[in-house]
C-alpha cells in the first residue's frame, strides 16, 4: 500500500511516470519457465536413473536371500524377485512424477540447482526407506521359516542299531 501511494504521489506531482525499477524487481522473481523446465527434466532423468540402479542391484543381490528364504526353490525366488523389482519401479517412479509438481519454481541456476537437490535427496530417502521395508519383511518371513524349521517333529527311525558292548 505505501509503496502505490508513493509511486502516485511521485506521479501527481511531477507529471512523470513512475520508477519502472520496482515493477521490474517485481518481475524478476517470477518463474524463469526455461530453468524451471530444463530443472524438471533434470530431476526426471537422475531420479528415473537413481531407481534403475537401485532396481537392478537389488535384484541382483536380493536373489540369494530369497532362494534361501524359499528353502532353495529358485523358480520361485526367481519370480518373486521379478514381481519385487515391477512393484518397486511402480512405486518409485509413481512417487518421482507426483512429487514433481511439489516445490518451489527455479528462478535461476541457483535456485534450481538447490530445487534439483532437494528432490533427488527426498527421492533417495525414499528409495532408502522402501530398501529397508523389503528388508524387514524378508526378515520377518525368514524368522518365521526358520521357526517352522525347528517346529518340525524329529524323523522316525527306521532301523535300530545294537550297542557293540554288551
Amino acid at each position: 500500500m505505501y509503496i502505490i501511494s508513493v509511486i502516485t504521489e511521485i506521479t501527481v506531482t511531477t507529471n512523470k511516470r513512475p520508477d519502472m525499477n520496482l515493477t521490474l524487481a517485481a518481475i524478476g522473481t517470477l518463474p524463469n519457465p526455461s530453468v524451471t523446465v530444463w530443472t524438471y527434466l533434470a530431476y526426471l532423468a537422475v531420479s528415473v536413473a537413481l531407481t534403475v540402479w537401485v532396481a537392478k542391484t537389488l535384484h541382483k543381490n536380493g536373489r540369494i536371500f530369497l532362494v534361501d528364504n524359499f528353502l532353495g526353490n529358485e523358480a520361485l525366488a526367481d519370480s518373486v524377485n521379478h514381481l519385487l523389482v515391477v512393484g518397486f519401479y511402480l512405486i518409485n517412479i509413481g512417487f518421482v512424477t507426483l512429487a514433481l509438481k511439489y516445490g518451489d519454481k527455479a528462478f535461476d541456476a541457483q535456485t534450481a540447482l538447490e530445487i534439483l537437490s532437494s528432490k533427488v535427496g527426498l527421492v533417495l530417502v525414499v528409495l532408502g526407506i522402501m530398501h529397508f521395508f523389503n528388508l524387514a519383511v524378508f526378515s520377518m518371513l525368514r524368522l518365521r521359516k526358520t521357526a517352522q524349521r525347528r517346529q518340525q517333529p524329529p524323523h522316525i527311525p527306521q532301523g535300530y542299531v545294537r550297542p557293540l558292548h554288551g
